[in-house]
């Protein structure tokens, strides 16, 4: 947890297929701890084709199967079926859109939103834009996008900067 939060956490991403990855691994971690998606990371990241959206979106009955046999992964069918859902979704913005990413960005301004938290106690669960963003996700036909994990993942993405202002790596990111 350590090296995550001090490298990645929190750090602006704009690359599309690892905003894929993390809005999959969040929809996992629902009901979990993010400590086991992070250990069961390397491992989703071999069984779901490097979060290929455009793999993932052609999974048939027999990948599925494949995947609730994976135990290095959280073999939920709704999870799974999710993310294979999601990365169809995924594929009609990026059409629509041009890249997930300017998508994504839009419910923030398209720049990362700085908070000032002094406290972890003042951490919101989510926000009005986690909650736009919940609704059209949804929407769209996305799953495991509640707007609790779609503030995590604006969290995870630094589409806002959540660290605590006495946290090193808050003026980092």
């Amino acid at each position: 947890m350590t090296v995550y939060h001090d490298r990645e956490w929190g750090v602006p991403e704009h690359d599309d297929r690892r905003l894929f990855e993390f809005l999959v691994l969040e929809g996992a971690q629902a009901g979990l701890s993010w400590l086991t998606v992070l250990r069961k990371r390397e491992r989703y990241r071999t069984a779901f084709h490097g979060f290929d959206p455009r793999k993932i979106a052609r999974y048939e009955a027999s990948d599925l199967n494949r995947l609730l046999a994976d135990d290095g992964i959280i073999r939920n069918r709704l999870k799974i079926t999710s993310a294979i859902r999601n990365a169809r979704a995924f594929l009609e913005v990026q059409k629509e859109s041009g890249t997930f990413d300017a998508y994504m960005w839009k419910f923030v301004g398209n720049r990362p939103k700085k908070n000032r938290w002094k406290s972890m106690g003042q951490i919101p669960a989510r926000t009005e834009e986690s909650d736009a963003m919940s609704a059209d996700l949804q929407r769209r036909g996305f799953s495991f996008v509640g707007s609790t994990i779609c503030y995590a993942h604006m969290q995870a993405v630094g589409m806002v900067n959540d660290h605590l202002v006495r946290c090193f790596r808050y003026d980092e990111v």
